[in-house]
This record gives C-alpha cells, sequence and structure tokens, in this order.
C-alpha cells in the first residue's frame, strides 16, 4: 500500500532539507578548516602542527582534509592567502582612493593595519615564519611572493606619493621602507613571543606604541622650533 500524499511529501521536504544542509556543511568546510589550521599554526608553529589535528579540531576526517588541501604545505598557503595576501586589493583600493595627506595616510595605513591584521590571530603567521624560515625554505618563499614583496611595494607606494606631492624627504627610499615595518614586527613579536618575557606589570599599549612610532618616523628626535612639550610628555 503506497503511502499517503501527505507522508510523502514530508519525507521528501525532510529529504530535500537534510540535502541542503550537507551542502551547506560542504560549503562551510574549507572555512572551517582554514580556521582550525590557522588556530594551530599560531599554537604551534608549522613543524608541530599535524594535519590529523587540523581535521580533528575542524570536525571533519584527516581524508575530507586532504580532499581540500592535498598537503600541510598547500594548507599553509592557503591560510596566508585567505587571512593577509588575499587582503592587498583591499589595502590597494583604499590607497588608489586616499585623500588626505602623507602623513595622514601613513598614520592611518599602521592603525588600519593593527586593527584589521596585527591585532588579530593571524599575525602569529609572521611569527611562524620568522621562526620556522629556515627549517622551511619553501614556506619562506613563499611567504616572500606573497606577502614581503607586496607589502614593500604598498609601502614605497606611499612614500614615493609623500615625496612627489613634496611632503616628504626620504634620504634613502630602499631603506627607508623598513623604517615602517621594522616597529610593526616587533610589535607582531610583543604579542605572539616576546611579550612572555617581559618584566612583571609591563604592558605594552599598540595604540600608543603605533602613534609614538609615527611621530619619531614623520618628526624625529630632534626637537622643532616652537616645540614647548616637556620632555617625554606623549603627542
Amino acid at each position: 500500500m503506497p503511502p499517503p500524499a501527505a507522508l510523502t511529501k514530508f519525507l521528501s521536504a525532510r529529504s530535500d532539507d537534510s540535502h541542503a544542509k550537507r551542502e551547506r556543511r560542504k560549503e562551510a568546510r574549507p572555512g572551517e578548516l582554514l580556521a582550525a589550521a590557522l588556530d594551530l599554526f599560531v599554537e604551534k608553529g608549522f613543524a608541530a602542527t599535524r594535519s590529523e589535528e587540523v581535521a580533528a579540531r575542524a570536525g571533519v576526517s584527516k581524508g575530507t582534509l586532504f580532499l581540500y588541501f592535498p598537503s600541510k604545505e598547500e594548507l599553509f598557503k592557503a591560510v596566508v592567502r585567505e587571512n593577509i595576501s588575499g587582503r592587498f586589493q583591499e589595502w590597494n583600493d583604499e590607497f588608489e582612493s586616499f585623500e588626505g595627506d602623507s602623513a595622514e595616510m601613513l598614520r592611518y595605513c599602521l592603525k588600519v593595519w593593527w586593527d584589521r591584521l596585527g591585532a588579530g590571530k593571524a599575525s602569529g603567521i609572521t611569527k611562524l615564519v620568522i621562526s620556522e624560515a629556515r627549517n622551511f625554505p619553501d614556506i619562506a618563499a613563499f611567504y616572500q611572493q606573497e606577502v614581503i614583496g607586496p607589502g614593500k611595494d604598498l609601502i614605497r607606494r606611499m612614500l614615493q606619493r609623500g615625496i612627489d606631492r613634496g611632503e616628504f624627504h626620504v634620504a634613502d627610499l630602499d631603506y627607508a621602507i623598513y623604517s615602517l615595518i621594522a616597529p610593526m614586527i616587533f610589535l607582531i613579536m610583543m604579542k605572539h613571543s616576546l611579550g612572555a618575557c617581559a618584566p612583571q606589570g609591563f604592558q605594552l599599549e599598540p595604540e600608543r606604541y603605533i602613534a609614538a612610532q609615527i611621530e619619531t618616523l614623520l618628526h624625529g628626535f630632534c626637537k622643532r622650533p616652537g616645540d614647548d612639550r616637556a620632555v617625554g610628555a606623549p603627542a
């Protein structure tokens, strides 16, 4: 005896709903795997992170992980692209549309970089690369191509903008780029590593630190005529 039409319709709807949920779950898996991988890479480093740990944290089998990412190296590259290098188009677009002067641009750039990337877990990838680059030269080369190179190019464009507009005097553009990179690397290392060695009671305030670095980059340590601020007073 065939089931009543209402029951058939109910069973069909449940089947369709179950199928839709499986499809949504399948579409979400790459993001879940990348989030789990980011957590583990930052917590344990590249060498110590095992693929099966990533799969377990994402709630899937190791075989499922390899369906999306055939090796741990490919998984790492996908994490970098998802969280860091994939954002360079956004940052370059903001450079093109920025309307303030070049000093304002540098202030905005470092603040936004910290808010969007540095303050989050993804900045720990930089510490990982610094720590393990010599043991994994392929990863170092990938990071150089995907992150360091484009980052230097963007900073160069910002400084060149200031030079072209008569707002900056830069004696050596090639090395001035590192004057912006180095303070941010220090901030990352304090967050993910060196902070554990800081004296008891010491707390580095990122916003205040960035503001101090920008003022030093723009004005140096030399006192300017008419600058009557107390020595050591915050800007």
